[in-house]
């Protein structure tokens, strides 16, 4: 997997996209909570419907109007001859390209300036196996309970039947609701590298995020993928697990005005096991190691949910918590 991103945040701009590409394809699936959730091609990932793998997903800003963005993600993966083969040649494909979009309209002081087809194509042309985090691609815009929201990323492994599975997570955090616990002055999913905070600085997040106006519409989008070979149906049951971390990291969660979407793909390069019936509940059962890999799911994106905040710098008048809180981050 690659990620890419593309952002401009000058002349009236503060919006990006980020593309996740898979050159190999990948069995995908979707799990939409948020009340008002703007996306392209959910409908195709149902398990009862055609396309059984993708080869990119794309995240942007800009709302509604960001969904052009993967249009220019369908035109990369078109150039590489990637996508449902509906004809004889290698070129005949339609690249099946899912989309969720978050909410920053006029954040850059201009309310028409939204990512298009030109910011879908450069971010899925600067996808590469590493990448950055924080105020970048499609979180440039982004902002959670009054700070400065953006890209966070997480993974972990863990063993499954004697096999290293990797799950690994890219959250978008345009939250609403707050990832952190005014009183201490650290994320409700607390995590050991930080330290707590001065009382000053405690004292400056809680003015700021108190003070902070009710955002008008956001929401936290994402991907949790796996190198676990998995059925449509069991990745729509890992995205759906991703969820649980969002709402572990982010307060409230899933509201009417939150388009938390979460997509979940399987490269499908190591076997979790076999259904055995007469051991549905045993420890070596097929359920026994996807409840592991759903749970471990969970994990990884709440950790990447943080990690979009306490990676984000700060972008005009929006302060990070990087910046209001200097002293929580170990020397």
């Amino acid at each position: 997997m690659r990620v890419g991103h593309y952002q401009r945040t000058n002349r009236g701009w503060q919006t990006g996209t980020t593309a996740v590409i898979v050159p190999g394809g990948a069995v995908a699936g979707v799990d939409v909570r948020g009340g008002g959730p703007g996306t392209r091609e959910t409908d195709a990932l149902d398990p009862r419907n055609l396309v059984d793998r993708i080869h990119a997903v794309c995240l942007s800003g800009g709302s509604a109007y960001g969904l052009a963005a993967a249009d220019g993600v369908m035109g990369f993966l078109e150039g590489r001859q990637l996508g449902v083969p509906v004809g004889p040649e290698p070129h005949q494909v339609v690249p099946v390209v899912p989309a969720a979009v978050i909410f920053d309209l006029g954040r850059g002081g201009d309310f028409s300036r939204r990512p298009d087809r030109v910011f879908g194509e450069r971010a899925a042309r600067a996808a590469r196996p590493t990448t950055g985090r924080g105020t970048i691609g499609a979180g440039a815009g982004a902002r959670a309970g009054g700070l400065q929201g953006g890209v966070g990323m997480a993974s972990a492994t863990i063993d499954i039947a004697g096999v290293t599975i990797t799950v690994a997570s890219l959250a978008v955090v345009n939250a609403s609701g707050s990832l952190f616990d005014l009183s201490t002055g650290l994320p409700w999913s607390l995590h050991n590298s930080l330290r707590r905070p001065t009382a000053a600085q405690r004292a400056a997040l809680r003015t700021v995020c108190e003070a902070a106006p009710a955002p008008p519409l956001n929401t936290t989008i994402g991907i949790v993928a796996t190198d676990a070979c998995l059925a449509r149906p069991e990745v729509g049951r890992l995205a759906q697990s991703a969820h649980d971390g969002l709402a572990r990291a982010i307060r409230p969660a899933h509201s009417l005005i939150d388009g938390d979407t979460v997509f979940g793909l399987a490269t499908g390069v190591h076997d979790v096991g076999s259904i055995d019936a007469g051991t549905m509940r045993g420890v070596g059962s097929r359920a026994s190691q996807l409840n592991l890999l759903f749970a471990m799911a969970a994990e990884v994106f709440e950790t990447a949910c943080v990690d979009a905040v306490l990676t984000a710098t700060s972008f005009g008048s929006v302060p990070s918590y990087r910046e209001l809180c200097p002293s929580a981050f170990r020397a």
